[in-house]
């Protein structure tokens, strides 16, 4: 077959590359095409390749987003806590959070990612109460908050009128 300006079979770094590319340019269907033909010329997906596509998926192709989460716990990367958190962050921003939520409780190891992930997400669909009550969980374990996440519940607060709270984590 020819491979256009390549001389040799695309390897995994070059698809990954393009999909990159075309997910961050806003051209998302054709970064999942680009998937689907990587897949189709035998090259497998490797953790990267997986958290580019999951990227590309938010926030309109959730169908195409299970279909890849399939598709990592067959590859065996479910259990890799940047493929879990690219998955939280892709059912949040499909407005799925029963989804989000079953990896999240699933994760052996939640970073700040995570949790920040899981935090927005409930943000996202005016649940701010649960999105506080996510942060004041994350505070009692060893993850501490970042300027993302710090964002995201003063977003929840100002939703919620909680001036007070919002004040005293604005402090934090």
């Amino acid at each position: 077959p020819a491979w256009g300006p390549w001389k040799k079979k695309p390897n995994v770094i070059s698809w990954t590359a393009l999909i990159v590319a075309y997910s961050q340019r806003g051209q998302c269907k054709k970064a999942l095409e680009l998937f689907r033909q990587m897949q189709q010329e035998g090259v497998k997906p490797d953790c990267f390749t997986f958290v580019s596509v999951l990227g590309a998926c938010a926030p309109s192709a959730l169908a195409e987003g299970k279909l890849i989460h399939a598709n990592i716990i067959d590859s065996g990367f479910e259990s890799n806590v940047v493929v879990e958190n690219a998955l939280v962050d892709m059912y949040g921003k499909c407005g799925t959070l029963q989804d989000a939520k079953g990896v999240f409780d699933k994760m052996h190891c939640r970073d700040v990612i995570s949790w920040t992930a899981f935090i927005a997400a409930h943000c996202q669909k005016g649940h701010g109460n649960d999105a506080l009550e996510l942060f004041r969980q994350m505070q009692q374990g060893t993850v501490q908050p970042n300027s993302i996440t710090f964002v995201n519940i003063i977003g929840a607060c100002a939703s919620l009128l909680a001036l007070t709270e919002g004040k005293v984590i604005h402090s934090s």
